[in-house]
């Protein structure tokens, strides 16, 4: 009864809404560096990229979203997409990502041979950033394994002639669920370090084999961001 009651939309509206405000006033609260910020730079004064991170990171990067606002001047207004799941969990991650004016497209990489509307998402997305728009991406989500990461996010640069931006967060003061990405819930008041790796440039032919360098980028960034995040404890 518990789970039909919070699928109903009202009530998926309300978490929402009840989450987003939380996350926002966490994100707010929490003092944040930014390490790559010649990385960084290009891409919040317009160049599109695919910024790709963690399933377990996502929860900070809305602080990343609000420094490429911050720092975009007359880019400011740059939207930034983000894919997710059609399940419910998805969808209510969508509505909360929206309070942070990010655009959602509906559907997760394949996996096992199903589709699961990667394929229709991986199409919307190459419409997205033709118009200079930027792509938020956690190429193991939404379900896993941790860590792993799905093509669709080497397909999508490849064919897009975008670069992917391997990023990572992490925050002093947090909760970090005992669920299969181990992810990472902030509280307010801390310390948050942003990495943001150098751009990796896919090629339209054989994008796949861009795919372990990607995946090691992505591991190194959340390596570098916990690692700073820990020295930023200590002061």
């Amino acid at each position: 009864m518990l789970k039909s009651f919070l699928r109903r939309p009202a009530v998926q509206m309300w978490l929402a809404a009840l989450v987003g405000r939380y996350l926002a006033f966490a994100l707010r609260t929490t003092r944040w560096t930014l390490e790559g910020e010649a990385n960084f730079a290009p891409h919040a004064a317009g160049a599109p990229a695919v910024a790709a991170f963690w399933h377990e990171c996502l929860p900070l990067m809305p602080a990343l979203w609000m420094r490429a606002r911050a720092a975009g001047g007359q880019h400011g207004a740059t939207r930034i997409h983000v894919l997710v799941s059609r399940h419910n969990d998805g969808r209510l991650v969508g509505e909360v990502m929206r309070h942070f004016g990010v655009a959602v497209v509906y559907g997760s990489s394949a996996r096992a041979g199903q589709d699961k509307g990667g394929a229709t998402g991986v199409r919307q997305l190459l419409d997205v950033l033709a118009t200079g728009s930027h792509v938020g991406l956690t190429p193991d989500g939404p379900r896993g394994p941790a860590r792993q990461a799905a093509p669709g996010v080497a397909q999508l640069a490849g064919l897009s002639g975008v670069p992917v931006l391997p990023c990572a967060a992490r925050i002093t003061r947090r909760i970090v669920l005992n669920s299969w990405d181990r992810l990472i819930l902030p509280l307010p008041w801390g310390r948050g370090v942003l990495v943001c790796l150098p751009p990796i440039a896919v090629p339209r032919q054989d994008w796949e084999t861009t795919l372990p360098t990607i995946e090691a980028a992505l591991t190194e960034a959340a390596k570098q961001a916990e690692q700073l995040c820990a020295k930023g404890a200590r002061r």
